[in-house]
């Protein structure tokens, strides 16, 4: 039943020691962002929500303080710019130790979305805590759902 399963066998992980080693001789000084570290989507994820009122945008980028980010609205579109630096691995002495794993990408990074035309960007505001940005874009009041009571005749 499982027969074909097998040819998606991809082997154990001690099996590719040896290139986790090489690639990790290709960066020795860890400035470059390890290859195997790029996560499927880009740095920082985020959630885009919607409501009748208003749009959030929620920017999950922990190790960032609230000032390491920047936002930018401009033609419906919500920029996200920042920096996370790298964590360093040293000796005591100053010397570096060779790092045989790294899974948090640090480094510039850029994120565009595309907001919207209903949205009234002189009202957005932002919150930071625990890692988490959310940035709140409330939608213009005239193009708000509105409810219209039915009279009785």
């Amino acid at each position: 039943m499982f027969d074909d399963l097998k040819r998606f066998e991809t082997g154990s992980p001690r099996q590719f020691d040896w290139f986790s080693q090489l690639l990790d001789g290709f960066f020795p000084d860890g400035n470059a962002m390890d290859i195997r570290a790029v996560p499927r989507g880009s740095f920082p994820m985020i959630n885009v929500a919607r409501s009748d009122d208003a749009v959030r945008v929620y920017v999950f980028a922990a190790g960032l303080a609230h000032s390491d980010l920047t936002i930018d609205i401009q033609d419906n579109v919500l920029t996200l710019r920042g920096k996370r630096d790298s964590v360093t691995s040293g000796n005591e002495d100053g010397s570096s130790r060779p790092v045989f794993r790294r899974e948090r990408a640090s480094g510039e990074f850029v994120r565009a979305i595309a907001l919207p035309d209903c949205l009234d960007a002189e009202r957005a505001e932002a919150r930071h805590a625990h890692g988490v940005f959310e940035i709140v874009l409330p939608k213009r009041e005239e193009l708000k759902p509105r409810r219209i009571d039915v009279q009785a005749a």
